[in-house]
């Protein structure tokens, strides 16, 4: 019995540190790049787009392709290291525990 209540006191002190780390996540911005850095996006790690930043030479409308794909590309990026972020400090997280490969927790 004692293990039980230990695991429970286990169990509500990580759903705390868990429910910290979505709001710490929903803060911390990430950044993408593409076009040498003529297209950028900020993104929350979580994906909430915060803001693009294009250069004023890429905003000939004969070019309206090349930016598009240049703002999927930058879009991608941030989501990228967004989602790397968000598995490095899960795993910081749960260090230790039996959580099984692949179960995702956001």
């Amino acid at each position: 019995m004692k293990d039980l209540l230990g695991m429970m006191s286990k169990v509500k002190e990580m759903q705390a540190r868990m429910e910290q780390l979505q709001a710490d996540l929903e803060a911390t911005e990430v950044e993408g790049a593409a076009g040498g850095g003529m297209v950028t996006v900020r993104l929350t790690a979580k994906g909430t787009l915060k803001a693009i930043a294009i250069d004023p030479s890429l905003l000939n409308p004969d070019e309206a392709e090349i930016l598009e794909d240049l703002i999927v590309a930058a879009h991608t990026e941030a989501r990228s290291k967004g989602e790397r972020l968000i598995q490095e400090k899960t795993q910081e997280l749960t260090a230790g525990l039996p959580i099984p490969p692949g179960m995702k927790l956001f």
